[in-house]
């Protein structure tokens, strides 16, 4: 019997979270887990509440709290998932340029010049940080598909993703992205960070391998973005907040709307999920909370509808969760984290 075996028969799902395992009181490691889970501790261009960069580590914690059983999965904690190492050298790094990025943004706020060489030297040199970053993302995120494991991103902030997309389009010749959000994250450089949280999607379509973009949840954007969106020919598809609810305020169905949003969908999905795309009530401390969202369990009838149509869940990101004085929004996040992972599982052939 090997060692994943002998833990699985000797793990009693219904016992209390140990702390001495992993994430969800698991006790995996990597190298038997089918789903890993790569913390990016990372927030250097949040532009309005810190705290993002910890989100991985309250997660954790939270996540031992939670019961293992899942109403459409039996048996689903025996995939394995586990947490790999949190990077404190990254960590560090994002402190670092949080402060020196927090600064720039100050000036800019206050109406300083733009083109002042201390600007224009903080905007240099934190790009070629951040471009350090996203490669040590892609790099620790190939390293663990190349070893057939379903990969997670943990984050930090919406930024963060990027490498993983990028590991992914070395995996897949084509795939959409569904992002569930309250902003569009489309802007060309925002505050003069290129690689900043608020152009996170408008980076990742520069990648040739998305062939699409779905947005749902949208509540919080700027006449540049939907400009984009108009001029995509197609390429990005906006489900607004506003027109969801109108929607269902006039008689339609939520099943019929989560049907149309899927069927803009190809065959493989990454799914880029900000945790401010659900109401704010769910996840009150997250960096730039906006009124209105999705409710937990309408986020997650979307994605079993999404599995249940046989799309494949090549991969997902779950970003922008703080805690501030209360662990409630990782104790949120922990939850959708692991009913998302299954979900993911099922789609690759991995949960019947």
């Amino acid at each position: 019997m090997n060692s994943k075996q002998s833990k699985i028969q000797n793990f009693n799902p219904n016992d209390i979270g140990n702390s001495n395992y992993g994430i969800f009181g698991l006790p995996f490691t990597v190298e038997e887990s089918e789903i890993v889970i790569i913390p990016f501790p990372w927030e250097v261009t949040v532009s309005y509440k810190p705290g993002t960069a910890e989100g991985p580590l309250s997660i954790l914690e939270a996540s031992r709290q939670i019961d293992l059983y899942d109403p459409k999965f039996k048996d689903a904690w025996k995939l394995g998932i586990a947490l790999d190492e949190y990077s404190e050298e990254w960590k560090a790094s994002s402190d670092e340029w949080r402060e020196k990025a927090a600064q720039c943004i100050e000036a800019l706020s206050e109406g300083h010049d733009p083109n002042a060489a201390d600007i224009k030297s903080v905007q240099k040199e934190l790009l070629e940080v951040t471009q350090k970053f996203n490669a040590w993302v892609k790099e620790r995120s190939l390293y663990f598909l190349n070893n057939n494991k379903l990969v997670v991103g943990l984050g930090g902030d919406h930024s963060t993703p990027l490498g993983l997309i990028e590991a992914l389009s070395e995996k897949h010749d084509s795939f959409a992205v569904l992002q569930i959000d309250a902003h569009c994250d489309l802007r060309n450089a925002y505050e003069g960070f290129e690689y900043s949280h608020a152009s996170i999607m408008y980076n990742v379509l520069k990648n040739k391998k998305v062939s699409k973009l779905v947005q749902v949840g949208i509540r919080d954007y700027c006449e540049e973005e939907v400009t984009y969106i108009e001029q995509s020919q197609g390429r990005v598809k906006t489900f607004f907040d506003r027109n969801l609810k109108h929607a269902v305020y006039s008689g339609k169905s939520i099943q019929s709307i989560h049907q149309e949003i899927i069927d803009e969908l190809p065959q493989k999905v990454f799914l880029s999920f900000d945790i401010d795309g659900l109401d704010p009530k769910l996840c009150p401390n997250t960096g730039t909370p906006v009124a209105g969202g999705l409710e937990f369990e309408e986020v997650l009838f979307l994605l079993e509808k999404l599995v249940d149509s046989g799309r494949q869940l090549i991969g997902f990101d779950l970003n922008e969760v703080a805690t501030g004085d209360s662990d409630w929004d990782a104790n949120v996040a922990g939850r959708l984290l692991y009913r998302i992972c299954n979900l993911m599982a099922k789609s690759n052939g991995k949960l019947s």
